[in-house]
């Protein structure tokens, strides 16, 4: 049975939040919403606050995840991880946004993609 995108999503978020805490990075928040904006992940590896947008798909035969993070997405992102910022009183802190790409395969293991300082 194939598995909806909201459960690749999910998925996939796990995924990152885990390898992420592999690298001893520190999860701060999960699926921040701003008005109709999202961040997936906010953490820090003590040098920055990273704003991490994930995308997961259960394989590449429409293109792989990191190419469905378009301008306008990472305009989301941006107003989102503004937001929080904001709200925490953190205007100060260096911040920067990280694509974190999965393919999800059925035997083997995710496949999976950092790209640090994706975009500005």
């Amino acid at each position: 049975m194939s598995k909806t995108t909201r459960e690749i999503g999910d998925r996939g978020e796990d995924i990152a939040a885990a390898y992420l805490e592999a690298k001893d990075w520190i999860i701060i928040d999960r699926n921040y919403f701003f008005e109709k904006a999202e961040v997936d992940i906010v953490a820090t590896d003590r040098n920055y606050i990273i704003f991490v947008e994930v995308k997961s798909r259960s394989g590449t035969y429409f293109g792989r995840p990191e190419e469905y993070v378009t301008p306008k997405k990472e305009a989301n992102i941006k107003k989102a991880a503004e937001a929080w910022v904001y709200e925490r009183k953190m205007e100060t802190a260096v911040v920067r946004f990280d694509v974190i790409s999965i393919v999800l395969n059925e035997k083997e293991a995710p496949e999976i993609e950092h790209f640090e300082d994706a975009f500005r």
